[in-house]
């Protein structure tokens, strides 16, 4: 027995070594390689890239302020030309009938439409305060006709001109003599 308690202190500390001696050792970790990061542009490189992006930039503002001050030029020029053109033409006391002083004046307004193929005026026909309002509207919408008619006969669409009668409505002058009559009895041509 005495036996048996040496051997087995003894079996167990072969069997230590024989597992020891036996075990194969971990293998080393391998190392992972570094991630490759990619290449920063060259300083100049992106400084290109930036200015070229600020002069493109610079250039579409110059382009869209370029076009706004055409657009503005051409707006200012429009109403310029219709302020010129546009100008009121008189009546004879009950007469609807175009004075051959007020004839330039049709034709420079057929020329002004005749310029800006887009405008499309109103022509409102106006009376002096005598008579009734039926027979001074039906006046001013005779006047308005007129006018009408004389545009269209030196070359503009009717669909461009719109008449409309306001009788003895809409006095340009206040008064009650000939003078603000004469004043009074008109077509007004206006911009729609």
């Amino acid at each position: 027995m005495r036996f048996v308690r040496n051997l087995i202190p003894l079996s167990v500390i072969l069997l230590l070594g024989v597992g020891v001696a036996c075990k194969k050792p971990a293998p080393a970790p391998m190392e992972q390689p570094a991630p490759v990061a990619a290449p920063a542009p060259p300083p100049a490189a992106a400084e290109t890239t930036n200015d070229d992006a600020a002069r493109l930039k610079a250039e579409a503002d110059a382009e869209a302020a370029r076009k706004a001050a055409a657009e503005a030029a051409r707006l200012a020029k429009f109403k310029a030309d219709a302020e010129a053109a546009l100008k009121d033409i008189n009546f004879d006391f009950d007469k609807s009938d175009i004075r051959d002083m007020d004839k330039p004046k049709l034709q420079a307004i057929a020329d002004f439409l005749r310029t800006y193929p887009d405008a499309k005026i109103q022509i409102a026909g106006n009376c002096d305060e005598r008579g009734t309002v039926e027979y001074n509207l039906a006046l001013g919408e005779r006047r308005a006709h007129a006018a009408q008619s004389y545009l269209a006969g030196l070359g503009t669409a009717d669909a461009r001109l719109a008449t409309i009668s306001y009788g003895k409505e809409r006095p340009e002058v206040q008064g009650h003599d000939e003078q603000s009559w004469a004043a009074n009895r008109n077509c007004q041509f206006t911009l729609q």
